[in-house]
């Protein structure tokens, strides 16, 4: 099996096993990625099969932002993944809780895009990302835990990339144009469940800034299209981007209310029935 059949083999397993509701056991499989630009390879073909049950791509997921999240994870540096639209809602959104496996939510800035950002040989800073942004949204991030195996010795990355990094979606705040002038890193975030304040944190938790992470998609993505691993290398305008969480996901059951709050940026609510 060449590599190119080995991705699209990897791809089409993970689609299938996630639709049956399986666990994703793709690290002991012998498909399973090797390197990080295999993991995103795949998760193109996965995600693209996805697409005839949940919609079109809408964006991006940028995870292990926070070095809470890494430290429990593993993982060394951030990884990406894409959000597809029967999984994007405005808030205040409700959902079933039957239709998830583990239901759990993030709590997040959402950044769209007005305008692409292109693959580059020089790398972005945050500042060079500002101009290419619409708007700031306080968000959820949702997600959907599924069981998986472990290969012995293995790289924790290379599951969470492979597998989309178990999102399901994301509930979004109002948008909020005028955003230079909130003190983002300083914004606190808090989550509030059923009235219970479960978790808070700062906009610096994640990568010192929420908007910084945009910028290290970019970077990631044009890396990864030089090794033409990734279908699309560029950053689409009108991208919605869930730039990482500030408190650990917190897993929901039915007739739980969920609340997400972030200084400056309002507030999104989630309902499980």
């Amino acid at each position: 099996m060449n590599d190119g059949d080995r991705i699209r083999r990897a791809g089409e397993y993970l689609a299938a096993e996630y639709n049956a509701r399986r666990p994703l056991d793709i690290m002991v499989q012998d498909f399973a990625p090797r390197s990080q630009e295999e993991a995103y390879a795949i998760q193109d073909v996965f995600q693209d099969a996805m697409t005839a049950v949940r919609g079109s791509a809408v964006g991006y997921k940028i995870a292990y932002t926070n070095a809470i999240m890494r430290e429990r994870s593993g993982v060394t540096e951030p990884c990406s993944g894409r959000i597809l639209s029967n999984g994007a809602l405005d808030s205040p959104a409700s959902v079933q809780r039957d239709d998830f496996v583990r239901l759990g939510v993030e709590c997040e800035v959402a950044v769209k895009l007005s305008s692409e950002i292109p693959a580059s040989d020089t790398p972005y800073s945050r500042e060079d990302i500002y101009d290419a942004i619409e708007w700031l949204a306080a968000s959820f991030e949702v997600i959907d835990g599924r069981e998986s195996a472990d290969a012995e010795e293995q790289d924790p990355a290379l599951k969470a990339i492979v597998t989309n990094i178990s999102n399901a979606g994301a509930v979004l705040g109002d948008p909020v144009e005028n955003w230079r002038d909130i003190d983002l890193p300083a914004s606190r975030g808090r989550l509030i469940v059923n009235g219970e304040a479960i978790g808070e944190g700062v906009g610096s938790d994640v990568l010192g800034h929420p908007v910084e992470p945009v910028a290290w998609l970019a970077n990631n993505q044009s890396r990864l299209g030089k090794n033409q691993s990734r279908l699309g290398k560029n950053l689409e305008a009108g991208s919605i981007i869930l730039t990482g969480s500030f408190v650990p996901p917190f897993m929901l059951n039915a007739g739980d209310s969920a609340l997400v709050s972030i200084e400056g940026l309002g507030e999104a609510r989630l309902d499980v029935s």
